[in-house]
């Protein structure tokens, strides 16, 4: 690769991990492959506050260097920026913040470029928007209405302007467009005749699919063979499912189809992408699979770690659990958290007879993180997170439904019992008194026996497979993008270490046509997921490490499958393999100019 190879990331996680995106800058930010070959990172999103001081502009580890904000000026650029401003009617902000693996102590500091889009020049807008229906075919009248997409369209003008004053506007220079919000930035690359920017799309998800998927009872029983058929009769996403184009987020992912490359992180989001239109047969989509962490740690760091987590049951509900399971995830629908629920009730029946005992740590919130004092009061005040309340500052409103199941499960359950933690930070001094003083979060990851993660849809799912590298047994489901990977990585073979579900496996049922297929709703998914959620109980029982040795065991199996998953070997052989061909392509026999 160039020696001066400048990759830009625009993204809506600019100054803190929020979600899925997040977890990637920061495994790319940190991987020694994706350091040694990109010389230079700039992050590039909108501002979102203007409020607070300079110091939380860019977040924790974040130094900022100018701020029209603040007025602070510690750079070179500013008189370009103020002319930038001034034109445009915006603010900048401009810096650097540090990223770490506090695992490796690998860090590194791209440069982070956010742009106050409030009050942008109108006929700055207007034009762009223009330039975007002629060329593209993006109607953001459609749109404009929604912040969540007009931010992102008034962000591209300016961050293409700010490229070219900091020197990142060369023939090296690779625009990565992560999910919809970074795709006007992308356009807006290709439109400027004056810059041979290579283009890609990052698709951490297809939002079209995602939407679908989760708002149809039948999820993804019903999608994945839905889809399948479809390809087969050369139908599409429109075809089938309706007109998608009043979906904000479909009109720009529907445009990633103009980038030099598309990023899928998973087999299923190549397919799913290839649904979006015919146009997209045709694409240049490359699979290119998230990392996951790869740390060795030895038998007896695990026991540690699960003695910590066996203790705080035993303080919460007063025993020792032989069995610590988990699932730590966002509390949104996708994550599928009932079928948890379902592969425990026939593992309860089994634990019975057996005469083990296991408990469950749900790890999960929709809200942002409690305050000390009040996680303290509620402890004392009513022992949560055994019992909990609605309203905050405990219960969230997605929260107190899942709870209600929680209970159900408990009230019914002797031998497996969870426990919700509605709290970001797996620790005392977020999770209360009767936590061990000396938990901290990669004990949940360390120690537990099983992690679930059973979406109805998933993308990729690193958080299903971080316990992987430290012996725990993953159960996914057959939809996530990880399984891919782990299918080349073990090539083809099963490993104990990982449990696979397969919930669209419609089994002897006989389904005709594509209309047969859309009728399977929640009545019939629920037979499948009975069914699927047996066989999954039974294996995970099965392969339950019973002994030390078979610990050992786990875990040198789990760290080999990890050291070939890790962010160095996905970098290594997908992303950058992928990124070079961007960079290689040749410019397009189509000529945008300005009018």
């Amino acid at each position: 690769m160039a020696n001066d190879t400048t990759v830009v990331h625009v993204t809506h996680e600019t100054v803190g991990k929020i979600g899925g995106i997040g977890a990637v800058l920061q495994g790319l930010f940190t991987c020694n492959s994706y350091l040694d070959a990109v010389d230079r990172s700039i992050i590039v999103g909108p501002l979102f506050t203007t409020e607070g001081s300079v110091s939380d502009r860019l977040g924790e580890n974040g130094e900022v260097l100018y701020s029209s904000i603040d007025g602070l000026v510690n750079t070179g650029y500013a008189p370009a920026f103020r002319k930038i401003e001034n034109f445009y009617n915006t603010g900048i902000v401009y810096g650097r913040r540090t990223f770490v693996d506090e695992q490796t102590g690998i860090k590194s500091s791209p440069e982070i470029l956010l742009i106050d889009v409030t009050y942008l020049d109108k006929g700055v807008v207007n034009e762009f928007k223009r330039r975007l229906f002629e060329e593209f075919g993006v109607r953001s009248h459609l749109h404009e209405h929604l912040w969540e997409y007009e931010q992102y369209i008034r962000l591209a003008p300016v961050a293409i302007a700010v490229l070219k004053a900091i020197g990142a506007a060369k023939e090296s220079t690779a625009i990565i467009a992560h999910e919809f919000m970074g795709m006007p930035t992308a356009l807006a690359a290709i439109l400027d005749p004056s810059c041979d920017f290579k283009t890609a799309f990052y698709a951490h998800e297809v939002a079209t699919m995602r939407r679908i998927v989760e708002e149809r009872s039948g999820h993804d029983t019903m999608f994945y063979n839905v889809m399948k058929r479809a390809h087969d009769d050369r139908a599409y996403v429109n075809d089938v499912f309706g007109n998608q184009n009043s979906y904000f987020k479909h009109a720009l992912v529907e445009a990633s189809k103009y980038c030099d490359r598309i990023y899928a992180v998973g087999d299923y989001v190549v397919n799913e992408l290839r649904f979006l239109a015919p146009e997209f047969e045709g694409a240049d989509i490359d699979i290119v699979y998230n990392g996951i962490p790869a740390y060795q740690i030895s038998a007896a760091d695990k026991l540690a770690s699960r003695a910590k987590l066996q203790l705080y049951c035993e303080n919460l509900l007063g025993y020792k659990p032989d069995f610590v399971f988990t699932h730590v995830t966002r509390l949104v629908r996708s994550k599928g958290l009932w079928r948890d629920l379902r592969v425990l009730k026939y593992m309860e029946n089994e634990f019975r007879n057996q005469g083990k005992t296991a408990v469950l740590f749900v790890l999960s919130t929709e809200v942002s993180r409690r305050r000390s004092c009040d996680i303290y009061n509620m402890e004392s005040a009513y022992n949560w997170p055994v019992a909990h309340r609605e309203g905050w500052p405990d219960l969230s409103g997605g929260e107190a439904n899942f709870y209600t199941a929680v209970q159900e499960f408990n009230a019914r359950s002797r031998n497996i019992k969870i426990i919700f933690v509605n709290q970001f930070g797996f620790k005392p001094k977020n999770c209360g008194k009767r936590m061990p003083e000396d938990m901290e979060f990669m004990d949940i990851r360390k120690g537990s026996d099983v992690e679930f993660g059973q979406s109805i849809y998933e993308p990729f799912g690193i958080s299903q497979l971080e316990p992987l590298t430290f012996g725990g047994i993953c159960v996914i489901s057959s939809v996530c993008g990880c399984s891919g990977f782990l299918r080349d990585t073990a090539d083809g073979e099963s490993v104990d270490n990982v449990i696979v579900a397969d919930y669209t496996n419609l089994e002897n049922q006989d389904y005709t046509d594509i209309e047969d297929l859309l009728q399977i709703d929640q009545p019939v998914r629920n037979q499948i997921e009975a069914s699927v959620s047996e066989k999954v109980a039974k294996e995970v029982i099965a392969r339950l490490p019973q002994n030390e040795s078979e610990i050992e065991s786990m875990i040198q199996t789990g760290f080999e499958l990890a050291k070939n998953m890790s962010w160095d070997m996905a970098v290594k052989n997908y992303l950058l393999v992928s990124l070079q061909k961007a960079l290689d392509k040749q410019p397009s026999q189509t000529v945008y100019t300005k009018t």
